[in-house]
């Protein structure tokens, strides 16, 4: 049996403007972060024994998690696509969009597409890679969009479409 995974497929690098200062306001907590556990290590390490040190063992995880994120979000920035524009046919649904939808038993919902690197299903942002959103993409108001999923499928008709923040 080998090891082998098929490399994950790559996600669109599309951002929202108040996406990537989130993401940028992290990268920079994180840089604070990690001079206080660099020094807190830098303590940890002063104590003596390292191998039976608790606090030095927890502080260089720390720090591993941190470089790990960093390191993440320093690619990830740089490859990011900001979408500051709305589009030109703001009847129809594109990447930004907060839609409103009602599906074939009446029950009404609102999703916003946005970027993989912010989505919230808490507040139904969902990203421009999922399943929903393919669906919708480049239709209009009052057009009919059957979404297929592993649940199964479902008729959703597209009753307002809106680009504001």
């Amino acid at each position: 049996m080998s090891r082998y995974r098929p490399p994950a497929e790559k996600s669109t690098a599309l951002i929202s403007p108040a996406g990537f200062d989130k993401l940028q306001t992290e990268l920079k907590e994180l840089w604070v972060r990690r001079r206080d556990v660099t020094a807190a290590l830098s303590a940890a390490a002063a104590e003596g024994d390292r191998s039976e040190n608790a606090e030095y063992i927890y502080r260089k995880k720390e720090l591993r998690e941190i470089d790990r994120r960093v390191r993440y979000l320093q690619k990830r920035t740089a490859a990011l696509k900001v979408v500051r524009d709305r589009p030109t046919d703001q009847s129809r649904v594109f990447f930004g969009a907060t839609v409103e939808l009602e599906d074939e038993d009446g029950e009404r919902s609102t999703v916003r597409i946005v970027g993989p690197d912010e989505i919230d299903p808490s507040s139904h942002w969902i990203s421009v890679d999922s399943v929903v959103a393919r669906a919708l993409l480049k239709s209009s108001i009052d057009d009919e969009v059957t979404v297929t999923a592993p649940g199964g499928t479902k008729t959703y008709t597209i009753e307002n479409v809106s680009y504001g923040d």
